[in-house]
């Protein structure tokens, strides 16, 4: 207990103390939202990777999946590390950042009203974004309190207090900059905390060899696949279908998401866009890759505690159950690396929260001519505002850890994902297209959480369908419907055409150039 109080306190002095170091970089908003759009590639890469994987990826999906799919579950996070980290960075990372300059935008909802020339379709993302974030932080706060249960014995309420208002300090502090620079730091610290897990728990169960054999004997209980032996070590697991739900909604999501997206505008030149890319995606491959791999094994930790009166599975108690195995000291890493995941996410997202009502909502729509130092102190507000109604949420989860991630990326993602992919691209997207992208992606997610329009199962899957659906639904309506004006297209596009001199290193000179 010794070793694990001290490793926290030294944890949380730290972020305290970045806090205060950033708070030099926090004056304005462009630096209390985007670092001033300076940010390095590493930073970025790092405060990608860890606002990407929580305590939900790491307690709530690998946990659940890796119960029911065991091995196969490994597909996730590869899905993870390739289309949402490496395609993200490739086809969102460079293009994002010049528009969203050129456009002088700060936020997602932001763009989506200069890009689009449209103030309502501002006003409704920053409304949908703030709704549906409050779900996804409180399956933060969740996954990490049973993990701090397990190893402390502290109430679960006492948890998610203090865990917010530590993240609450440090953000308040230094907005974005302190939020980046933690974000490093918690980084390394999971890099080398899920390497430590996985060897220890393999270790614990005779090697590789062994666990992996075990876990073959075990007759699958999935419907598809009902008794079939060896269904948790096979190549694609016991139930394809729900498998590649996942993996759409977890890789794909991170092109749509606020907190995501809003990583690509502070990053600050063509090298660090491409340094990034690398970093991250190595990122990803060690710690989502690694995460849904330790889940696999999840049935050879298996035990009445986790199995209900109604007969449902207590998900969100494998990992636990699987880390209690482990010594004190290997506890108190895995408590580090679940803070550090955990904390960064938060920060993540309480920030995007409070800048998008700040500057989506508030300013010119509420309180007229809102100069620098006014928008400053109102987002800091708002930032406490949204902790404290996401740990209202949180002390009450309403459902398991994946379904509430599951209903926060489906809304999110489902809304926002095609119109801003499509807008960075293609010219004639049009504002009825975008409007109809923002009801597909809310109505399947909504309209599913009720039993009496409920037609997906799985929230998981009807994330992932109302992803595919806004894809579909903006190219169709964009056809169909009049396309903007050429003036208002020529203007975002220009952008794209602005010239300048690079060193041959970064690219090769054309043959008139020679």
């Amino acid at each position: 207990m010794f070793i694990k109080i001290v490793l926290l306190v030294a944890f949380f002095a730290v972020m305290i103390a970045v806090g205060l170091y950033s708070r030099r970089h926090s004056t304005n908003v462009n630096d209390f939202v985007l670092g001033g759009r300076k940010v390095g590639p590493w930073l970025t890469a790092f405060a990608f990777g860890t606002s990407y994987f929580s305590a939900v990826v790491f307690v709530g999906y690998a946990g659940q999946f890796g119960y029911k799919y065991g091995l196969s579950s490994t597909w996730i996070g590869i899905g993870n590390a390739f289309i949402g980290s490496l395609l993200a960075w490739v086809i969102l990372g460079r293009r994002t950042r010049i528009m969203t300059k050129f456009l002088d935008a700060k936020t997602m909802p932001d763009f989506f009203g200069k890009r689009y020339h449209s103030q309502p379709l501002r006003i409704v993302a920053a409304i949908i974004s703030f709704v549906f974030l409050i779900p996804y932080t409180s399956s933060v706060y969740n996954g990490l309190s049973r993990l701090f249960e397990m190893a402390f014995n502290i109430p679960y309420s006492v948890c998610v207090i203090v865990m917010a208002g530590l993240t609450c300090v440090y953000v308040i502090l230094g907005g974005y900059m302190a939020t980046a620079i933690n974000d490093f730091i918690q980084g390394i610290i999971m890099l080398f905390g899920i390497t430590a897990v996985i060897v220890a728990i393999l270790q614990g169960q005779g090697g590789f060899y062994e666990a992996v054999r075990n876990l073959a004997e075990i007759p699958s209980d999935i419907p598809v696949t009902q008794g079939q032996v060896g269904a948790f070590t096979s190549f694609f697991g016991p139930d394809i279908i729900n498998l590649t739900g996942v993996v759409i909604l977890t890789s794909l999501g991170t092109w749509g998401l606020p907190q995501m997206v809003q990583k690509f505008y502070a990053i600050r030149d063509e090298k660090a866009v491409q340094t990034g890319t690398i970093i991250s995606t190595f990122f990803a491959i060690v710690i989502a890759g690694g995460c849904y791999f330790l889940g696999g094994f999840a049935r050879l930790f298996d035990s009445e505690s986790l199995h209900l009166e109604d007969g449902k599975i207590a998900y969100d108690g494998i990992i636990p159950n699987m880390l209690a195995t482990l010594p004190d000291l290997l506890i108190g890493i895995v408590i580090m690396l679940v803070l550090s995941a955990s904390m960064s996410t938060l920060a993540s997202l309480v920030l995007t929260s409070s800048s998008t009502l700040t500057l989506d909502l508030i300013k010119d729509n509420i309180i007229k001519d809102m100069d620098e130092k006014k928008q400053v102190v109102v987002m800091r507000i708002f930032l406490v505002f949204f902790i404290v109604v996401s740990v209202v949420v949180a002390l009450n989860p309403p459902t398991f850890i994946a379904q509430l991630m599951g209903i926060s990326w489906g809304a999110l993602a489902g809304a926002f994902l095609a119109p801003f992919l499509y807008g960075l691209y293609w010219k004639r997207v049009t504002r009825p297209a975008v409007w109809g992208s923002f009801i597909a992606g809310v109505g399947i997610t909504v309209l599913n959480l009720f039993p009496a329009t409920k037609f997906i199962q799985s929230p998981i899957n009807a994330g992932a369908a109302a992803m595919i659906a806004g894809l579909v639904v903006v190219p169709i309506i964009s056809i169909v419907t009049k396309p903007m004006e050429d003036g208002e297209i020529k203007f975002v596009f220009d952008c794209y055409e602005e010239k300048h001199l690079v060193e041959e290193k970064y690219a090769l000179p054309s043959e008139e150039d020679q």
